[in-house]
């Protein structure tokens, strides 16, 4: 992988990871476990959600198949990082990944994240050749990917999802000040 493309996915990596742990900073187990009256994942449930992802996408990288010829798409490429934080638009999450209170507390999920986490950026450390040339699924993009669109969405993910517990924290709060 060239160098820069790999510093700039850590860097992406690292500020998801630093984005999420700001987004749940201070928050108590009793208030990762609330839902919005309006519906929605609790704070909780997001980040069970990033740590079951995070898995699911990292397996798929690492049993990526060389693909016949490079797999450049930039168009691709500028629509994932457009529309990964772009919180206006849903994207509905596969059932594979919708949480299911498969952690205790929030704390728990967390550490998961963060051991898959590190995971996923020692495998971007590692990764021989250009991802560009390496062909993976996604769940929810029609046909192949390659490894360096997987990995721009795996490092972009939980950015997003800080977003959202971000206004979750806002809403539940304000429900409880009704």
């Amino acid at each position: 992988m060239d160098e820069l493309e790999r510093r700039e996915i850590l860097r992406l990596l690292a500020e998801g990871s630093s984005a999420l742990r700001s987004a749940v900073d201070g928050i108590s187990e009793l208030d990762a476990s609330r839902h919005p009256e309006t519906g929605g994942w609790s704070v909780r449930d997001c980040l069970e959600h990033l740590a079951v992802t995070e898995r699911e996408l990292l397996t798929g990288a690492q049993s990526a198949s060389p693909a016949a010829e490079r797999q450049h798409n930039p168009v691709r490429e500028a629509k994932i990082l457009d529309r990964a934080l772009d919180r206006t638009r849903f994207i509905a999450a596969p059932e594979i990944v919708i949480p299911s209170g498969k952690f205790t507390s929030a704390g728990e999920a967390l550490a998961r994240f963060e051991s898959v986490r590190a995971e996923t950026t020692r495998f971007v450390m590692e990764f021989e050749g250009d991802p560009r040339s390496w062909l993976t699924t996604h769940p929810l993009v029609r046909g192949p990917v390659n490894c360096y669109e997987m990995f721009l969405m795996i490092a972009l993910h939980p950015k997003r999802h800080a977003l959202q517990i971000v206004q979750t924290r806002a809403m539940t709060a304000a429900d409880r000040a009704k």
